[in-house]
């Protein structure tokens, strides 16, 4: 009988056992120890920063807060957007960002953190992927450098710690960034297939705008894919199909639904979400022609267009620490890659993340229609990874006097900057602004003589030269989220002269919001303590304990502000809610107001279907004068709220808000609850 050894447990002497090596501590095998811990503190110091004391802005913005109310209550409001759980109309984006926050609702309940958490985490998931992205074709310290900057951006704390779409929209798209580079490094098609469904899903968040990368990702993959030209363009044309279909499937259902078996879609006037695309949010915002819009019309006043826009008052505050930076470094990092192959991972990657610097920088720069600073989040992971790069880049040649003088010239330009920025809010920690401006010039000084110093000295150049880039930037961080931020339109940092105040965002024309207030619209006047939006009577947006409307903010009074109320919601008294609760189960909708804000606040104290006349703006015409009247006949609406937007602004869409309010007021005896006007729309005038 053959005895069989079994193999030896362990491996010969001249076969050493591998050392055991911690992936979750380490890292890749070429990372020294430190990186992975420091990977880790990033992503932990990103998390506290994004969830601190979260659930101080409520609602956040209640129009989205009360679609996710709804979807979370009826499937059919899940998957149009719905504004309410009756489906009277969706909001004007489509739903993927709201299914998020309507699958936390679900699980969670109706809650402040149920709705924003899931926005911090996918900030924290964003950072990380910048990381990875810059990690994979430079170092891991540029790959920190990147993620910090991305975290720090102050427009990106203010909406990862909010409930508009934009959080979604910047996570995928970094996603789809992340996932070209490595398409470009392997040439796989499966790969660039998956950018195509990635902004796909991104164009489901929020329309036209997530196309605004697919240009320059598209010539960056003709150029330099490591294959034959055929199979790129095979490639290229495979991933668009991929991207028509993950972001189409959604709209063709929606288009193929009859309009009477389906909610009304907000924001576009003829009910169709083909025109909402196109229209409202899509060519509309480049030419500002844009029926049923706040501004209502071609230049409808959204501030002055041109290259200095993105770093005016308004804007600078939010992206602009960064960006002249990050456009130096683009060009510095290309001609140090110059002589590379045409498939150079290096220079294909900074070539990705530029293009979606330019194309959707300039984009926003000259766009005529509807534009708010908070716009501006969709740059940072753009602009964080291109100084990451390219920032890289030029240290590995940094014993070329060119190279450093690049660097210092770059450092000691972003302090001059910052400097400039900080300044602009004089009352905010006035001696950081010296403080940076003197590091930033040292470190540059700093970094002409780095090649000759010793490897301690060098750390301690770079270290200083980094914490003066990040300083300002982190400061208006910290501020953006130690305060409550509500409403429909909202900034980060501190007021600032000529632009906004904490919790708000601005209208043309506006006056400069107070401790907590925002910028005015046309015509506005000082903001109140409240935070959120200031609106043309002075009245201030709200979500949960904020003050709505123009009351003394016992309650949260009536919506009559913000551009007719069209901006605001209001957080209405326990005598309001039980008026509007009463009975509730025999009707449709409790309660019918003119615009989704003024609706929201109501629909989300009740938690019960709130019917948003005319959409967001109160321009759209859904429902019909005679089709509000059927609603009424057949008993499915209780309340008329008072006080709500009465139509498009500066007379751009449909009347037919004004219209039903008219009838209302003339068929209906007003009642008075806790300040807010109410008509019960079961009980006629004699």
């Amino acid at each position: 009988m053959t005895t069989v050894e079994a193999p030896p447990t362990t491996p010969p002497a001249d076969h050493p056992a591998p050392r055991r090596r911690s992936r979750v501590l380490r890292g890749p095998a070429d990372d020294p120890r430190w990186v992975r811990p420091s990977l880790l503190g990033l992503l932990a110091a990103t998390g506290l920063l994004y969830l601190w004391d979260l659930s101080a802005s409520g609602w956040a913005n209640a129009f989205y807060a009360a679609a996710v109310q709804a979807g979370s209550e009826s499937w059919t409001a899940f998957f149009y957007g719905s504004s309410d759980a009756a489906n009277s109309i969706t909001v004007d984006k489509p739903p993927a960002s709201l299914w998020v926050m309507e699958i936390a609702v679900r699980l969670f309940g109706l809650s402040s953190w149920s709705l924003l958490v899931p926005q911090a985490l996918m900030g924290v998931a964003t950072v990380g992927v910048v990381y990875l992205a810059v990690r994979r074709v430079t170092s891991a310290g540029a790959g920190l450098l990147a993620g910090a900057a991305m975290a720090l951006t102050p427009v990106a704390v203010l909406m990862f710690r909010f409930d508009n779409p934009d959080a979604l929209l910047v996570l995928l798209l970094t996603l789809a960034a992340y996932l070209l580079t490595r398409a470009l490094q392997s040439g796989r098609r499966a790969t660039l297939v998956g950018v195509g469904v990635l902004i796909g899903a991104a164009f489901l968040t929020k329309t036209l705008q997530a196309f605004l990368v697919v240009p320059g990702f598209a010539l960056v993959w003709l150029v330099c894919a490591p294959t034959a030209f055929r199979k790129r363009l095979v490639d290229l044309f495979l991933a668009g199909l991929a991207m028509v279909v993950a972001g189409g499937w959604w709209v063709a259902v929606v288009e193929l639904v009859p309009a009477s078996a389906r909610p009304y879609i907000g924001g576009s006037q003829t009910n169709s979400v083909w025109e909402l695309i196109w229209g409202y949010n899509g060519l509309g915002r480049l030419t500002g022609d844009e029926t049923g819009s706040v501004g209502g019309g071609a230049g409808g006043g959204w501030g002055a267009t041109g290259l200095g826009r993105l770093f005016d008052a308004e804007q600078g505050g939010q992206i602009a620490w960064l960006l002249p930076a990050a456009l130096v470094l683009a060009v510095a990092g290309l001609v140090v890659a110059g002589r590379a192959g045409r498939a150079d991972a290096r220079r294909s990657a900074l070539l990705v993340w530029t293009s979606w610097l330019l194309v959707t920088g300039l984009t926003f720069s000259f766009m005529a229609g509807i534009f708010h600073a908070y716009y501006t989040v969709a740059l940072a992971p753009a602009v964080a990874a291109t100084v990451g790069i390219g920032g890289s880049l030029l240290w590995s040649r940094r014993g070329s006097w060119w190279a450093r003088g690049v660097l210092a010239a770059t450092v000691a330009g972003t302090g001059v900057w910052a400097w400039v920025l900080l300044r602009r809010s004089a009352d905010f920690l006035p001696w950081l602004a010296p403080v940076v401006l003197g590091a930033s010039l040292l470190a540059a000084l700093g970094l002409l003589a780095v090649h000759r110093a010793r490897r301690a000295v060098v750390g301690g150049v770079l270290g200083l030269a980094v914490v003066a880039a990040l300083a300002g930037p982190a400061a208006y961080a910290v501020q953006t989220a130690g305060t409550a931020h509500t409403g429909s339109i909202v900034t980060a940092g501190p007021a600032v002269s000529g632009g906004s105040g904490p919790g708000g965002g601005g209208f043309p024309g506006g006056g400069q919001g107070g401790p907590g207030g925002g910028q005015g619209a046309p015509g506005g006047g000082q903001g109140g303590p409240a935070g959120g939006l200031q609106a043309p009577t002075g009245a201030v947006a709200g979500g949960p304990g904020a003050v709505g409307g123009t009351g003394d903010g016992a309650g949260g009074r009536t919506a009559g502000g913000g551009m007719g109320g069209l901006l605001d919601a209001t957080d209405p008294g326990s005598e309001v809610v039980a008026a509007l609760s009463e009975d509730a189960s025999s009707y449709t909708w409790v309660a019918a107001a003119a615009g989704s804000q003024s609706a929201a606040g109501y629909q989300l104290a009740t938690e019960e279907p709130v019917m948003a006349i005319g959409g967001f703006n109160g321009s759209d015409p859904s429902p019909t004068l005679a089709e509000f009247q059927q609603y009424v006949a057949d008993g499915a609406v209780h309340w008329f709220i008072a006080g709500g937007g009465t139509g498009g602004a500066g007379g751009s869409g449909s009347s037919t808000s004004s219209e039903i309010t008219s009838w209302v007021e003339e068929t209906f005896t007003a009642t008075t609850v806790d300040g807010v006007t109410l008509y019960d729309l079961t009980q006629p005038q004699a």
